[in-house]
Formats: structure tokens, sequence, C-alpha cells
């Protein structure tokens, strides 16, 4: 079946090649951006191994920043390959407000060529999952979009089906870490048994990283003994 899936693949790219979405030149290593694009994108080289925050300073070893010195996130690693503004935004942008699909797969590419790389392969991946209202209203959820593709590339199964979302918060944009925290206690539930003792989270985009507390804290209450977080951007 990979054989077929390998041709289908080939096809496809003879028929319809990449073309990078944010300057319409031919895109590179079969992703529908160009080389001159990708170069530019905003990496987050420097940051804090658990949550991934921002490091304004360069450093020379694995480090953790104040706030996950003080208070210890139920994750154990986060992994966000580049920083949430410019290029990373607009497509985010674009996906989470525009339903533009092919935006999910490029930053799925861009993520799994990432944590391909850096990170502990997990037992399966879990998207942050949506309340029923926010996806009728939105009529997909970004993060599962983003999963799909990581999946496939990587070979990791994606659940979708364990974890649910029963607790419809606000929008989060512009509150501070405690009231995102406040908002999102008792958001999520694991529905089904989790078998897997290592799972990573997918996301869109990290702020705080309440979101990923959150739903580490029901994971690892399920039975799960690492939960990792791949998120495509840090805010």
């Amino acid at each position: 079946m990979e054989k077929v899936y390998n041709w289908l693949d080939i096809i496809q790219e003879a028929l319809l090649p990449p073309t990078c979405i944010l300057c319409g030149n031919p895109g590179f290593n079969s992703l529908d951006i160009c080389e001159t694009c990708h170069v530019r994108l905003p990496r987050n080289n420097v940051c804090c191994y658990r949550c991934a925050e921002i490091f304004a300073s360069p450093i020379v070893a694995p480090t953790l920043c104040g706030r996950c010195l003080s208070e210890t996130p139920s994750f154990d690693e986060t992994h966000a390959p580049f920083i949430h503004q410019d290029e990373i935004r607009h497509l985010i942008t674009g996906l989470k407000f525009g339903a533009q699909f092919k935006n999910a797969r490029l930053l799925g590419n861009l993520l799994a060529d990432h944590v391909g790389k850096a990170a502990e392969k997990p037992d399966c991946i879990i998207p942050v999952p949506l309340h029923k209202a926010r996806y009728h209203e939105r009529g997909f959820n970004q993060a599962l979009e983003i999963a799909r593709t990581v999946s496939k590339s990587l070979g990791i199964p994606v659940d979708y089906a364990s974890c649910g979302r029963h607790k419809d918060t606000p929008h989060q944009t512009g509150l501070s870490a405690k009231k995102r925290r406040q908002n999102l206690r008792r958001a999520f539930s694991v529905q089904n048994s989790i078998q897997a003792q290592h799972i990573a989270i997918i996301d869109d985009v990290m702020t705080t990283g309440s979101t990923a507390n959150a739903l580490a804290t029901e994971l690892k209450k399920a039975g799960a003994s690492r939960v990792d977080v791949w998120v495509c951007a840090r805010a």
C-alpha cells in the first residue's frame, strides 16, 4: 500500500507541482513553500525545553524558563519550531479563520520535519479537541488537520476519539495566563481508555501553555506516563 501512495504522490506532484503559498514561486522539497520564503520563516531556536518560551539571550544547554522552574506543567517537553509572527502567523491565521487547508498541509509538513529530527517518537498524537459548538461554527478542527499531515509523514497514529472538550471556553486572545488557566479548568476529559504511554499533543500555536497543560493533566490522570507538546509556533 505504501508503494501505491508513493506513486500517487509522484503523479500528483507531476500534475500539480508544489507552489509557494506565500509568494507563488515554485516550491521546493515537495513543499508548498519556496526556498527563499522557507529561509525567512521566524525560527524559535532559543527557548525553554519544557514550554518553548522564547529566550531573549542565547543558551548553551537545555534550560528551563522561570515559569517552569516555579510551577512545573503537566507536559514534559514542547517542540515549537517557529515563532508566531510574520509568515507563520499568516499561515496559521489563513487556516484557522479562512479554512485554507493547504496551509494545514504545509504547517504539518514543517512541524513533522522538525519533530522527526528533534523529538522522541510517541505512541500516538492527539490533536487538541474543539468543543462541538466551536466545531460547528468553524466546520473543522485546525489541530486535527495539521495532525493528519504529521501522522502521514511520520507514521504515527492519530487518536481523535479519546479526548473531548466539554467546556466551551471563550476566545483566549488578550487574556492573562491566570485567566486562561481558570477558563480551562475541567475543560477537557478523557472519554476512552488510554493505552498509549507516550503521547504528543498537537496544536497550531502555544501562547501561555494553559490549553496544553489542561489536556496533559487529564491524559496523565488517565494513565499516560509522558506527554509532549508539538505546536507549529510559540507566541
